[in-house]
């Protein structure tokens, strides 16, 4: 019997983070598990916060995610990884796109963007993975496949087989883009 697994996917408006939540629960969702999922879009549309909450198992009651939580997160941007970090538990992991999106303040002059995220994250745990995800979207063809180079790299991850991966971005994906998801799905798998 699998304990439900607690999956937090952070990033801002723009980066595809509910797509890639939609291809998550698509695939766990065929793989028999019961899920549940949270969305929480802050100004999404002008470069906020999206945080999505996914938890799946045999039987999960409520789709939150508790502060010490999470089993992994999913950080689509580095300040946010950071701003998150309080929800992974001990033993936790975090992948990281190592990527900067200056929020609105940052733009303002109001703050500054840290310039030690990643530093920070790997200090409070040794399970981080940072990947340049919009490096290798870009090489598929597509800088906005970045969300799915993370998720592929995640799905490696989860027991949950590569073929429902597969199935569940033609399911989510527009037909006209699903080559390049594709393969920034299995460059994301390789890594």
């Amino acid at each position: 019997m699998l304990k439900p697994l607690n999956i937090l996917l952070v990033g801002v408006g723009g980066q595809g983070t509910i797509l890639a939540t939609r291809i998550m629960a698509k695939a766990a969702q065929d793989a028999g598990y019961d899920i549940k999922v949270s969305e929480i879009k802050g100004m999404s549309q002008r470069g906020g916060s999206v945080v999505t909450q996914i938890r799946l198992g045999e039987k999960v009651y409520s789709p939150l995610i508790s502060e010490g939580k999470a089993d992994a997160i999913l950080a689509f941007e580095k300040m946010e990884a950071l701003r998150w970090l309080s929800h992974l538990k001990d033993g936790g992991s975090i992948i990281i796109n190592d990527q900067a999106i200056p929020p609105m303040p940052v733009l303002t002059g109001a703050t500054v963007y840290p310039a030690d995220c990643l530093e920070r994250v790997q200090q409070s745990t040794a399970k981080t993975t940072i990947v340049d995800a919009l490096k290798i979207a870009v090489q598929c063809g597509n800088p906005k496949a970045a969300n799915v180079v993370l998720v592929g790299l995640l799905a490696k991850r989860l027991p949950i087989a590569k073929e429902l991966w597969i199935n569940a971005l033609r399911v989510r994906v527009p037909e006209k883009f699903i080559d390049i998801n594709l393969k920034a799905f299995e460059e994301g798998y390789s890594l």
